[in-house]
């Protein structure tokens, strides 16, 4: 168990941040790979679990057991009889065949996943006389088939539930934005350090918080907390589990002076901050920050994101905004703009609430980017957020435009299906031009 190809799938144009992630975590970058959707690593079991606790970025952590050319599903079948699925789990435990394809030149891959699913029991039964059966709910193995137009590749997951479920949200909004997307924005935007040196933490500020994902991730990220320290993974349930080396690691890295490296641990006087326009959406945050274990770590208030003011000065290092505004299904917008961007008939779909105003979906189709919540935010950043630098990850090419503001970056990010950008904005206040000389020098009237 100590030559092991790991592959560590993520969101689109994640991977660049994934491989330094995976670089400060395992304290090496030999082994890795960088790949289209993912990244290749060499590497142990140990290693496997390693990544499995503290990577923020990838989606699961795979183990590829074969890996060779195919023609037809015979081809398949013969390769997966070839694995040694029996040193992973037994003919006792459950499976499951999740399967995904690029090009492939098959007509059905229900049936190709039948044929691998045939493979496994047929070895299992030559070997025991006995046959693993399917579950497709709580299985203990999970089995990744993945078909290019003429590669077969099979893989064990280490990590049952996805990653991004970290195991500390319980009240979220109606799309809540995923633990593994916000710790990707971070990265991007720079306020999360990959390359490993301690450096002084920057204020952040998300005025559209949700349910408090970005700034819980923040959080955690700087008290040096596992990303998977409060849940379970799927490597438990397999064959080279050991029950006593997992709990020796989870102590150690839990342990203060043992954090990997890419935590900011030690850094005092956090200064992360949300703020929704929903009240009880601030309180949802605020109750997830606590079950992660950050709740004295992060100040959240309800407030509309045109009306609130900085949380605080800003510093001699900077300060960052950082955030994933409403749009398209993710509106539940977008406080006092959110109105005058409706028509007439839409704004007979929206209801106000507590405060909060959302489409009703039934006789709305809400879209924030027709509207102009953006070009409001923008102005009043300019008027009262001079100095800081804001980072807004958004399907809308066009933002900067709508914005009047130029871009300084533009990071290329997936939010599941869909495309978008994290617009870096470099804020500049409003400047009061100054009197004209002449006019300053005149003398005052006489009573």
């Amino acid at each position: 168990m100590n030559h092991l190809t790991l592959f560590l799938p993520c969101a689109g144009g994640v991977e660049p941040y994934l491989a330094q992630e995976a670089a400060l975590i395992l304290g090496r970058k030999d082994g890795i790979q960088l790949e289209s959707a993912g990244v290749r690593i060499e590497a142990s079991w140990r290693e496997a679990m390693q990544l499995n606790l503290h990577s923020r970025l990838a989606s699961r952590v795979l183990i590829q057991v074969q890996g060779c050319a195919y023609r037809s599903e015979q081809d398949i079948y013969q390769a997966a009889c070839d694995v040694a699925w029996e040193i992973w789990f037994s003919q006792r435990q459950t499976f499951k065949i999740d399967i995904t394809a690029t090009r492939s030149p098959l007509k059905s891959l229900n049936f190709a996943a039948l044929r691998v699913k045939d493979a496994i029991c047929d070895r299992f039964r030559h070997l025991t006389g006995e046959r693993p059966s399917v579950d497709v709910q709580r299985p203990d193995a999970r089995i990744y088939v993945h078909l290019s137009a003429d590669e077969l590749s099979l893989y064990v997951d280490t990590s049952g539930e996805p990653l991004f479920k970290r195991g500390w949200r319980q009240d979220k909004g109606d799309a809540p934005l995923k633990e593994t997307l916000a710790a990707a924005m971070l990265a991007a935007s720079g306020w999360w350090n990959l390359e490993g040196e301690q450096r002084e933490l920057q204020p952040l500020y998300d005025p559209c918080c949700g349910s408090g994902t970005i700034a819980i991730e923040a959080a955690q990220i700087a008290l040096g907390i596992p990303a998977g320290g409060q849940r379970r993974f799927g490597f438990e349930r397999l064959i080279p589990f050991q029950d006593h080396v997992w709990n020796a690691m989870k102590t150690i890295a839990f342990r203060a002076d043992s954090m990997p490296a890419n935590s900011q641990k030690g850094l005092k006087n956090l200064v992360i901050y949300g703020s929704d326009v929903a009240h009880r959406m601030a309180d949802f945050a605020q109750r997830n920050a606590e079950l992660a274990g950050v709740g004295a770590a992060i100040e959240f208030r309800g407030g509309d994101a045109l009306q609130r003011k900085p949380p605080c000065p800003v510093p001699p290092q900077g300060a960052v905004i950082l955030t994933n505004p409403p749009y398209g299904e993710r509106i539940e917008v977008a406080g006092v703009a959110g109105v005058h961007s409706l028509s007439p008939r839409e704004r007979a779909g929206v209801r106000a609430s507590s405060g909060q105003l959302r489409p009703n979906r039934e006789t709305a189709e809400f879209n924030a980017e027709e509207g102009d919540f953006f070009p409001q935010l923008a102005t009043h950043w300019k008027t009262h957020f001079d100095g800081w630098t804001a980072h807004l990850l958004v399907p809308d090419m066009k933002l900067p435009g709508k914005m009047r503001l130029k871009e300084s970056r533009r990071v290329p990010l997936w939010n599941g299906p869909i495309e978008c950008r994290l617009f870096r904005f470099d804020i500049q206040g409003r400047r009061v031009p100054s009197e004209p000389k002449e006019a300053a020098s005149a003398p005052a009237p006489q009573p």
